[in-house]
């Protein structure tokens, strides 16, 4: 018997594996793709500029640079994909125009796009780089295989920071404005439904009440000579009526902007709402000065939600309000001992309300409640001094 069959079947061989892994194929093919871009960028940005710029003295000579810029945008938008999807860059898109102005004021807008100008830069140098990548990858592929890899990464890393140098937005001021267009339907919409709420409650209740009391008053005013008896008990039940009318107008005043937050400051108006709170509350203000008279207001009102849902859905035995201040930050935390497992998105407790009003305002609002409690909402406001003869 031979040693072969002695010894058994021969293990078979471990399968067949491409030398490199996936992100470097990956890499080779961003690369090997560069030329055919670059020259379509290359092209595409001589040709807009150089007939925009030269029929410049003519009528059609700034429309059609601005054409040109705006399909500068889509061409980089096409860039940002290929190398999010063969690169790993993530780069943020860039906020659209404004649309406003009409004819001229889109021409205007599209003239001086920072973003597209970069776009067309982009084209312009792409195209030597392009042939550098393209010779290189093919060269290595074929007689310099073992170090394709180090070669790839090193080219692909230059492609990455053009990416993020001329097609990502323009700094921080593209970003934010990002930021303040959706901070301003937040706005616009919370404000539509605190208008809606105060209207609601004027008509359901106070306005209500003082119809009632206006006719209650007429028909006492017809049985004064017949039956004063009568009229005198009409006229108490119209009495009470004005009690009751005046509590729901104060109510609703004070849900407005109540007039300690005016006179006194936060630590006052804090008090006098964690009184009215179903358990215990405990609270701290320590700041050196009062804050801007919106900001006052946010934090008031945050707080004064934040302790509704402790006195609704926590089942808590006591609570704590701290408010400081943090160099430019105004501090607000609400602590209770409940049962916790409040959320952002769930549960009918306004958190996610007060999210979005924060986040308006370049605020942060933080929950932190685990099942079983405690919880802990930390919000963050920008510090903003009080102007002169903001309060007293």
């Amino acid at each position: 018997m031979s040693d072969h069959t002695a010894t058994g079947t021969d293990a078979p061989p471990p399968p067949a594996r491409l030398a490199y892994g996936r992100s470097t194929w990956k890499e080779v093919a961003h690369l090997l793709a560069d030329l055919p871009c670059a020259v379509a960028g290359f092209a595409y940005s001589v040709v807009t500029i150089a007939l925009g710029v030269g029929l410049a003295v003519t009528v059609i000579g700034l429309p059609l640079l601005a054409l040109g810029l705006a399909g500068a945008r889509g061409m980089a938008r096409a860039e940002r994909a290929r190398a999010r999807k063969l690169l790993g860059v993530r780069v943020e898109e860039p906020s659209r125009l404004p649309r406003r102005g009409g004819f001229f004021g889109w021409l205007w807008a599209q003239l001086k796009d920072p973003v597209a100008w970069r776009s067309q830069l982009y084209g312009f140098v792409r195209l030597p780089w392009g042939i550098v990548t393209f010779v290189v990858t093919v060269v290595s592929l074929f007689l310099l295989w073992p170090v394709l890899s180090f070669l790839a990464r090193g080219l692909a890393n230059v492609d990455r920071a053009m990416v993020r140098g001329l097609l990502s937005p323009s700094d921080e001021l593209e970003r934010r404005i990002a930021e303040l267009e959706s901070d301003r339907g937040v706005v616009v919409d919370t404000a539509a439904a605190d208008l809606r709420r105060i209207e609601r409650d004027l008509h359901d209740g106070a306005q209500a009440r003082l119809v009632a009391l206006a006719m209650g008053l007429g028909l006492a005013k017809e049985k004064l000579l017949d039956d004063p008896d009568g009229a005198a008990a009409m006229v108490d039940e119209a009495h009470g009526e004005v009690k009751l009318a005046l509590q729901e107008l104060r109510d609703l005043a004070r849900g407005i902007h109540p007039a300690v937050l005016t006179d006194r400051g936060l630590d006052a108006a804090l008090s006098a709402i964690a009184a009215r709170c179903t358990v215990p509350v405990k609270v701290g203000v320590d700041l050196p000065a009062r804050p801007a008279e919106a900001i006052e207001g946010i934090a008031y009102f945050t707080v004064s939600e934040l302790l509704q849902n402790v006195s609704k859905h926590a089942r808590a035995r006591s609570a704590s309000v701290e408010l400081w201040r943090s160099e430019d930050r105004l501090m607000i935390q609400v602590r209770d001992d409940g049962v916790g497992g409040a959320r952002l998105d769930g549960g009918g407790t306004g958190m996610a309300g007060l999210a979005e009003r924060l986040g308006a305002v370049d605020g942060v609002f933080v929950v932190d409640s685990p099942e079983g409690g405690p919880t802990v909402v930390t919000a963050e406001l920008p510090w903003r001094d009080r102007g002169a003869g903001g309060g007293r």
